[in-house]
């Protein structure tokens, strides 16, 4: 196979003034293109009393209103379109299990960037030309699979479109085609591994170099625990459909050190999520995004929930994002305590008695609330052995020290946690509705 590499894009490495010169040409012009075109963006901003004329600087930027999930969805389907519905050529969705779907639309420009994006973070995550691509995200209205799948043919590779499901066959087909890359959930890499290991096969001896994943948070404990498992380089994709689908921003394989954000497209700030006060780079609050160059969605200041830091850029002139191990919106406050499931993830995974699969429960004893924990013991342990009794009760003490609240642990065979085919669902709430 080839060594030779592909050539990164001039603006990766242009100068900071040049970079916020062109994020400031295309902020005006999309702060115009959706005032003009858009009904709920030109209410919004009237509502605030701002104009698009009143951005003369990145820093003008904070005057305008925030965009939120609840304006896509109070607009379903098409309300938010800056351009007539005709002129879009796909529609995305998010799934909707927690109210109506947030409806995405793209113009045939939008497609074109988008793919761009998307091959340009391959490129980050170490492709090299000839490789081939097993892409494990989901397709349809989710945007993981579509997206992954024109970012690498982009960029010229070999793209399997193989999806999720199928685990059997995901496995075969990996050995058979001998792909070099794939792009999928972290937790569902998991379930691909354990199928390896379940035919009898070492899924380090497999073909694959390189794993590109992303769609739900996941710890750099986690990405040790792959690379071990699977013998390749694990890097962080990061998007959200709101914005335009992965791609937003992206790992570079030569640092690992957080996903490099494609300023060029994609204007980041970081707030307060309580206040909405802004924040200097180098504090954690709650991740903003305006996009720069969108046509069919453009969005303006949209809140993602995620939970993260600005970093200066390494690799690149773009500032990076410190991995997302959080959500304001799956935050557990269990007696007081903010309880995140990428902490109890990073504990459970210093447990060698213990699998990455598990469920935080969320209960209701009397008037206080509890959490309870599953968690898988290994193949090789039994739920009921004395070494697993002890790291049950070794976790139940850490969670305490670390992370500052009580919990009860529940151990399950192989197999007792539901496996996920796309994002995992680490959060099941089974207190009483309030009426």
């Amino acid at each position: 196979m080839s060594q030779r590499k592909f050539a990164w894009d001039p603006i990766e490495t242009a100068s900071i003034d040049e970079l916020r010169s062109l994020q400031l040409k295309r902020l005006q012009s999309t702060l115009q293109h959706a005032y003009r075109n858009s009904p709920v963006y030109r209410a919004k901003f009237d509502a605030a009393g701002v104009h698009p004329d009143d951005c003369r600087s990145l820093a003008d930027l904070a005057k305008f209103p925030f965009t939120t999930k609840k304006d896509l969805r109070e607009s379903y389907p098409f309300g938010m379109f800056a351009v007539p519905r005709e002129q879009c050529v796909r529609i995305h969705a998010s799934s909707g299990t927690t109210g109506k779907p947030t409806v995405v639309g793209y113009t045939r420009n939008d497609i074109e960037t988008w793919a761009g994006l998307v091959a340009r973070s391959i490129r980050a995550a170490g492709a090299r030309p000839g490789d081939m691509v097993h892409v494990s995200y989901g397709y349809g209205l989710f945007t993981g699979g579509l997206g992954a799948h024109y970012g690498a043919e982009r960029l010229g590779l070999t793209v399997v479109p193989f999806g999720g499901g199928q685990t059997e066959r995901q496995v075969q087909l990996i050995q058979d085609f001998k792909p070099d890359i794939i792009m999928v959930t972290p937790s569902y890499m998991l379930a691909i591994a354990e199928e390896f290991e379940r035919q009898g096969l070492n899924p380090a001896d497999a073909s694959l170099r390189i794993g590109i994943f992303g769609a739900e948070p996941w710890t750099n404990d986690m990405r040790r625990a792959i690379e071990q498992r699977m013998g390749l380089d694990a890097v962080d994709i990061y998007g959200l459909s709101e914005v335009i689908g992965p791609g937003v921003a992206s790992e570079c394989v030569l640092a690992k050190d957080g996903p490099t954000i494609w300023e060029d497209h994609f204007y980041p700030e970081i707030i307060d999520p309580d206040t909405g006060e802004l924040l200097p780079d180098g504090e954690v609050g709650e991740l903003v995004f305006t996009s720069l160059t969108k046509e069919a969605l453009p969005v303006i200041r949209y809140r993602t929930r995620d939970l993260t830091r600005l970093l200066p850029g390494s690799t690149r002139t773009m500032r990076r994002m410190e991995k997302i191990t959080g959500r304001s919106d799956d935050m557990m406050i269990v007696r007081g305590v903010n309880v995140f499931p990428t902490q109890v993830e990073e504990l459970i995974l210093r447990r060698p008695e213990l699998t990455p699969h598990y469920q935080c429960i969320l209960r209701r004893n009397g008037p206080m609330d509890d959490l309870l924990v599953v968690v898988e013991t290994r193949p090789d342990v039994s739920p009921d052995s004395l070494a697993a009794r002890a790291a049950a009760k070794q976790l139940q003490h850490e969670i305490k020290a670390y992370v500052g609240t009580s919990v009860e642990i529940e151990l399950r065979p192989e197999g007792g946690v539901e496996r996920s085919l796309g994002k995992a669902k680490r959060v099941l709430d089974q207190r009483p509705k309030t009426p």
